[in-house]
This record gives C-alpha cells, sequence and structure tokens, in this order.
C-alpha cells in the first residue's frame, strides 16, 4: 500500500477494503475483528459476537455470488468459513489454493453444481460436497428457486496444513 493511501485512510478521506485491514491488521499484529468491534485482546470466559453490519461481505467477480466471510481473519491462513448466497445460475469461479487445500461445500439451499480437476457433482439441499481446492475450482448455482436467490451454502476452505493425510488421500487419491 501507497504511503498516500494510507495517509488518506488516516485522514478519513478513503476507506480501506477488507484485504488492505486485514493486511494492516497481520502487520501490526492486532485481531481485525477486534480492531472493528473495538473488543480488547483479551479473551477470558466471554461470548464474542460478530454483529451483521460488521460482517464483511464480497461479491465474486461476477456479482452473481455473494460471500459471507464468517472466519476470523486470524485463522485465514489455516481455515476459512462463508455463506455463500448465489443468484440464479450465480458463479464463483476459483483459481487454484495452496497445495492440499481441501474445500468442503455444504447446500443448504437449492442445487449446486461442483467442478474441481476435471470431475462435476451436483449438490442438493442437505449434502456436502469435498473436493481439490488446490486446481481451478468453480461453484454455480442451478437452483431455480423462487426469488433472488438460486442457491445458499456453507463453505470451508482447509490449508493443506489442516485435516489428516487420510481426508486428503480420500479426496485426491494417488
Amino acid at each position: 500500500m501507497s504511503r498516500s493511501m494510507l495517509s488518506e485512510i488516516e485522514r478519513g478521506n478513503a476507506n480501506p477494503t477488507y484485504g488492505t485491514l486485514w493486511h494492516l491488521t497481520r502487520a501490526l499484529d492486532i485481531d481485525l475483528n477486534s480492531l472493528i468491534s473495538g473488543a480488547s485482546e483479551e479473551r477470558g470466559d466471554r461470548i464474542d459476537l460478530q454483529p451483521e453490519n460488521l460482517t464483511p461481505t464480497i461479491r465474486s467477480a461476477d456479482g452473481s455470488c455473494t460471500l459471507q466471510i464468517l472466519s476470523p481473519a486470524g485463522m485465514v491462513p489455516l481455515i476459512e468459513w462463508y455463506l455463500l448466497s448465489f443468484e440464479p445460475q450465480g458463479k464463483l469461479i476459483s483459481d487454484p489454493h495452496g497445495a492440499g487445500t481441501i474445500e468442503h461445500l455444504h447446500c443448504i439451499e437449492g442445487e449446486i453444481v461442483v467442478r474441481s480437476a476435471g470431475n462435476e457433482m451436483r449438490v442438493r439441499a442437505g449434502e456436502t460436497a469435498r473436493y481439490a481446492g488446490d486446481v481451478p475450482h468453480s461453484l454455480t448455482s442451478v437452483g431455480t428457486g423462487a426469488g433472488p436467490v438460486g442457491a445458499r451454502a456453507f463453505l470451508v476452505v482447509a490449508s493443506g496444513e489442516v485435516g489428516s493425510s487420510t481426508t486428503r488421500a480420500l479426496i485426491r487419491p494417488k
């Protein structure tokens, strides 16, 4: 980030993206969720609440899929989880993640076609698909539900550092 952009943010003349905030808080060794919510670093016996209006939201490149980021920023290198909302026929196309990354998609409404490593599978409401995330992959809503939502799902992205080698072997047989 340029010094001029940082200065604009400090003066309140520019709003940083979620990614920019994440990088700044990592550099300063500050928890992003604590910064946003104003919570202290002390964990104790309390329950942390992330208000809906402070839950980071991003959109796919074509705008047909909304991703609510549910995972704490500090866990991003290991595991991420999202609530996905697809427009009818909406798509989420992903470049490969790090080696050994596995995605876990649980469809809660509609139907989603998962494409990964040359394979394709239709996932219906109530079903969970696990697939390689370290290759180009995509999710496409094939739901024709009434209203603006074609499908909804929870997505967990687990880096190669998470999970057992047995789980990875089941998904990526040799």
